[in-house]
């Protein structure tokens, strides 16, 4: 491990204050990916620990700044077979042959071809593969011209490495494809994202020679349709054993209805592309201009955000700024990327800490963003944030308020966002940690799955009000917050707390707008899961939280009382601007923690779409289908996903106490 030295913070703290700063970052050997270094555990996120004075004593606050997503991290572990998986060994890309990791097998016995009975609580499952292995993290659209056409998205093991998976309905949810892209064809070659004559953008950060072959595995995926209902999706693609990754956002062209996207080639639908080891491209959402009867002079655009983590020469973090794409051309050129989280000198300190070239305030200790388009054509990108003063161990959620202008065919798009504004609080003292192998991560010990503060939005057409939600520990528990904004993420006022349930763990939130006769009454539908909580769950024992159910490789003797062995189900809420807490129901069975091969994910984010009046879908995924060829196949409880069509539940429920899963 590498210590950084004593430092004295100049103006953050109170006269005569000084601070002890430190950054813990495991190191690997330079010959290693970065994917492979963070799935072994040898690539951590960074720990700052600072010495404040308190009340006249000194005291020390550690903070841990952002890291690869839970999805990254996952799909790397499988990949190299470390993750309770598939067993396979580390192949011909250890030695630079320009060779593939080899595929597992699909892992489907002869009875499961069919999937008869999957179905179930009147849920609609939404990937139809029949392997018994996990898909999870879900997102999901509708289509502004034909409210009855569906677009969905999840991580996908059926291949054996972490894919992304599409879904699409043209039935308003009551059946579903869904399909694999075939997007691992694409070649990594950075030098070929260089500005050309028929495309001036640039699209490589960090360079590299390439590795020409294509991708092991991906992560994250994200989907838009836009004013004339072509369809988008997006992805991370990376090496496992190279320093390799990407980020696309392809095309579905509007007579497929999601069916078939177009093949990601040289440059066409590219955003970023590296193999360089001070760059890791990661957690991307998209979104698109998408309302065919509105007033915005960029109809049809479509923008992505996502997290750049930037490292030394030696391996350590350095920073993780957001950054930004846009296409005026249905994805075919996106602009050349940009890092739009800015700096603040109120928001945001030592961000030169790792890097002394950069400025004091920049915002660049980030993951997390999400962007939605405003009724005249702006966009706003919220992101979690770990740039707080000295002696305040929490986070924050950060909103940057964008103005698109120019051609990302000619390379003249940008997107010209302004100073970063502050959308509310992450108050993180006291969340759990679990080792999962790596040692301890932010989790859910009841489901023993890795989890994160990210914050999701959603905003009003009629009037422009956006509203964003997030999870945070600020009642001892994981509980749902909403911050509302009245003029276009300028500024923002936390609203309070959405679950009126307390003594159970709430994660994973998604939100959406109504879209009801009269625009301006902001109903608001916000999904999102629970979990039973654990004994002292808000004192994580030393090394963090261990699993006691022997289906997750749990020893019940060497564990705290009750981890892994918690139930869960998913709810939707609805209420009306800041009346919370919201009304809600629950939408799911409940369902056991995943286990086996799959232990200890359960994806970094859910997904909601309300596409007719107060008609919402949920995504979700969740445990209820049992492996009938387990132990043999790796897994007893499958995570699949599913949905419903659901009415919006409406009005604000009082705080309760003791609250039961599977119940109101």
């Amino acid at each position: 491990m590498r210590i950084r030295g004593r430092i004295t913070v100049v103006g953050l703290l109170a006269a005569g204050a000084t601070a002890l700063g430190w950054a813990v970052l495991a190191r690997a050997s330079g010959e290693d990916g970065i994917a492979k270094r963070a799935a072994r555990g040898q690539l951590k996120a960074a720990v700052l620990k600072m010495k404040v004075q308190k009340d006249g004593q000194e005291v020390t606050v550690t903070r841990t700044l952002p890291f690869l997503s839970a999805g990254t991290v996952v799909a790397a572990q499988q990949a190299l077979g470390i993750s309770a998986g598939d067993d396979r060994e580390e192949a011909a890309d250890a030695a630079g042959t320009g060779q593939d990791l080899p595929t597992a097998d699909l892992g489907s016995g002869p009875g499961s071809l069919g999937c008869p009975g999957r179905d179930s609580n009147g849920n609609k499952r939404v990937n139809q593969d029949c392997s018994f292995r996990r898909q999870a993290e879900e997102t999901i659209t509708f289509n502004p011209l034909d409210p009855n056409e569906l677009l969905a998205g999840q991580n996908d093991s059926r291949v054996g490495f972490n894919q992304c998976g599409i879904d699409w309905s043209t039935d308003n949810g009551k059946h579903w494809g869904d399909l694999l892209p075939p997007f691992r064809q694409k070649l990594n070659e950075p030098f070929s994202q260089e500005p050309t004559a028929s495309d001036p953008n640039r699209h490589t950060i960090g360079g590299g020679p390439g590795t020409e072959h294509t991708y092991d595995a991906a992560s994250d995926p994200a989907v838009a349709i836009d004013a004339f209902g072509r369809g988008y999706f997006s992805c991370v693609v990376f090496d496992i054993l190279s320093n390799a990754s990407a980020l696309f956002v392809t095309q579905s062209p509007p007579g497929a209805h999601g069916s078939f996207f177009f093949n990601v080639t040289f440059r066409q639908w590219m955003v970023a592309e590296d193999n360089n080891g001070l760059v890791f491209h990661d957690k991307n959402f998209i979104a698109a201009d998408r309302d065919p009867n509105g007033v915005s002079p960029n109809k049809g655009n479509v923008y992505v955000t996502w997290t750049v983590f930037r490292f030394d020469q030696s391996g350590s973090y350095q920073q993780s700024p957001i950054f930004g794409s846009m296409s005026t051309d249905g994805g075919r050129h996106f602009s050349t990327p940009e890092d739009i989280s800015g700096s603040s000198d109120t928001l945001c300190f030592f961000g030169n800490f790792f890097d002394p070239t950069l400025g004091e305030h920049k915002c660049d200790f980030n993951q997390g963003s999400d962007p939605i388009v405003l009724p005249n054509g702006d966009l706003e990108v919220i992101f979690n944030n770990g740039n707080t003063p000295a002696g305040n161990p929490n986070g924050q959620q950060l909103g940057v308020h964008c103005h698109p202008t120019g051609n990302s065919a000619t390379g003249t798009a940008h997107l010209n966002c302004v100073e970063p504004a502050k959308v509310g609080n992450d108050i993180i003292t006291g969340e759990p940690q679990c080792d999962f192998g790596r040692g301890p991560e932010e989790c859910i010990p009841g489901a023993y799955i890795r989890t994160n503060d990210f914050p999701r939005i959603s905003r009003n057409t009629e009037n422009g009000h956006l509203y964003a939600v997030w999870q945070d520990y600020r009642n001892q528990e994981y509980d749902i917050q909403l911050s509302i904004s009245t003029d276009s993420g300028l500024t923002w006022h936390e609203a309070g707390t959405v679950n009126p349930d307390r003594g159970l763990d709430h994660y994973f939130p998604a939100v959406d707008k109504a879209l009801t006769a009269n625009g301006f009454n902001d109903r608001v539908g916000v999904s999102y899961y629970r979990t039973e909580r654990v004994p002292n769950e808000n004192t994580t024992p030393t090394g963090g939280f261990l699993t006691c159910n022997p289906n997750q490789g749990g020893d019940p003797t060497a564990c705290s009382a009750g981890v892994g062995l918690g139930n869960s189900d998913y709810v939707l809420a609805g209420g009306t601007g800041a009346q919370t807490p919201y009304d809600f129901k629950v939408v799911s069975p409940v369902f056991a923690p995943p286990d086996g091969a799959q232990t200890g994910f359960n994806g970094d984010y859910s997904g909601l779409t309300i596409n007719k009046g107060t008609d919402a879908h949920p995504i979700w995924s969740d445990t209820r289908n049992v492996d009938p060829y387990a132990p043999a196949n790796g897994v007893i409880h499958d995570e699949d996903i599913f949905t419903d069509n659901v009415g919006l539940p409406n009005g604000q429920a009082r705080v309760t106490l003791g609250a039961t899963i599977g119940h109101r």
